[in-house]
């Protein structure tokens, strides 16, 4: 027999530490056992600015920041009062066939921050929301079938944002996808040019800075790819879902190569961490076409996209980004962390490249150069391709209480995506612990060793 429901206080009073049970039992067992073997089985209780703070009252630097969500910080006050004012108003949300203030003012400050290019907004709820929308816009708007993307891109993983992914790991199992969908090597103009000259495309989608690897466009790359968009009749669409809202050091990241799109994706950060919230940002020649009358008004939307609490966050984080001059400090801050992290590639045989802008930043390794622990490695990436990644990830998690993530999968590169809000002194504090553990993880045969037992270890006690 089904109890009552209880409250939200009362589960968090009396159930704290059943996480990882109800996980295996309801949600993902395969999730869990990953966390366990790499010793991330903490029971998080608390979330405060840059950190992730564990049952035990141990702060955590989070450099995940829930793929970066959380780029105002976690639970910014600021953020929490707008949404909490939302409620108070007892606002007549989304009544649906009628429009309400909040997102609308939203739409308004969003487009006064974006390139001219873009006049209007889609609202959604999600990243691959926007993904979607901006593939059923660009079909709609050219009367065109074929989506180009980057491979490596990561555009979300419903349907049609999966059909332009470019990890086979996520789309493995899912076809057949969207048809007439091609990827090109990123930043490969000559590739475009060609692809475009077969005609029929609706858009290129492309990420400014990719999320799985941290990759940097080659320089003029964007630019060439967005005039061949336009003597091809083809939308260029910029997917700013992770890379938007000041985390490059500019509120978009396509203002680093002065880019005026058709259609601008956002999400992630919008939600200042508390309410799901996405927006495409679109040319005033694709709206207009695509909503070209009464009867076509609603041929596109989401049920609860555009509303009032999500508007609210999205407003206040804003606000934050300004008051606090996150974008700046991103600016200021990602240079720093580049300074101090880009000597590593000098001083490490294994460190091969350190890259980013603002702080979205990536540290690749490769294998060393003396035949001997070349070998090692050859060794271990054939038993478990990206697993030299993982020697730091672990070491800087246990050791140093820095929760890092490494880029994509069976890849040696390791990403960081901090708050905005973070101190420079953990910045540093990072910088220094980064050095520390890739100087023993560089002792190979060593590392190995110790990294095999202590994920045995890990592994036994998740099998138990």
């Amino acid at each position: 027999m089904v109890g009552p429901v209880p409250s939200v206080r009362e589960i968090l009073a009396g159930r704290a530490g059943e996480e990882m049970s109800l996980n295996d039992r309801h949600l993902n067992p395969q999730l869990g056992r990953i966390v366990r073997t790499l010793g991330f089985d903490r029971r998080w209780v608390r979330g405060e600015g840059a950190h992730l703070i564990d049952s035990g009252g141990a702060r955590y630097l989070d450099l995940f920041s829930g793929y970066g969500v959380f780029a105002i910080g976690r639970n910014h006050p600021e953020a929490i009062a707008a949404v909490e004012e939302a409620m108070e108003a007892h606002t007549a949300n989304l009544p649906q066939l009628g429009v309400t203030l909040l997102s609308g003012v939203l739409a308004e400050q969003l487009l006064a921050r974006a390139p001219s290019s873009v006049a209007a907004m889609v609202p959604a709820n999600t990243g691959t929301e926007t993904v979607e929308a901006a593939i059923k816009i660009a079909r709609a708007a050219t009367g065109r079938a074929r989506i180009l993307y980057a491979e490596h891109a990561f555009h979300g993983l419903t349907l049609g944002s999966l059909s332009l992914n470019g990890d086979p790991i996520f789309r493995d199992g899912f076809g057949p996808l969207l048809a007439e969908c091609e990827a090109l090597p990123f930043g490969d103009v000559d590739a475009l040019e060609r692809a475009l000259a077969r005609g029929e495309v609706a858009a290129f989608i492309v990420e400014p800075i990719q999320g799985k690897g941290v990759n940097v466009p080659p320089a003029g790359s964007l630019q060439a790819a967005q005039r061949l968009c336009r003597e091809a009749g083809a939308l260029f669409v910029c997917d700013e879902v992770q890379t938007g809202l000041g985390r490059t050091g500019r509120f978009f990241a396509l203002e680093h190569w002065g880019l005026e799109p058709d259609l601008i994706c956002v999400s992630k950060a919008l939600s200042g961490g508390l309410v799901p919230i996405g927006a495409v940002l679109v040319s005033r020649a694709a709206f207009d076409s695509v909503f070209d009358g009464m009867e076509r008004a609603v041929r596109h939307g989401s049920t609860v996209g555009g509303n009032d609490r999500a508007a609210a966050a999205a407003l206040a984080t804003l606000r934050v980004l300004e008051s606090e001059r996150l974008v700046e400090r991103a600016e200021r801050l990602g240079a720093l962390l580049l300074e101090l992290t880009a000597p590593l590639v000098e001083r490490y045989e294994v460190v091969s490249d350190v890259r980013g802008l603002g702080l979205m930043w990536g540290i690749e390794f490769g294998p060393p150069s003396s035949r001997a622990h070349r070998s090692v490695w050859n060794a271990a990436e054939r038993a478990q391709p990206g697993i030299f990644s993982q020697l730091v990830t672990v070491p800087l998690f246990h050791d140093h209480r820095i929760f890092c993530q490494v880029a994509g999968h069976r890849m040696n590169v390791i990403k960081a995506l901090p708050a905005l809000v973070v101190e420079e002194s953990e910045i540093r504090r990072f910088a220094t612990a980064l050095e520390e553990v890739v100087a023993r993880a560089e002792r190979l045969p060593s590392a190995l060793a110790r990294f095999g037992m202590s994920m045995g270890r890990r592994a036994l006690a998740a099998r138990r």
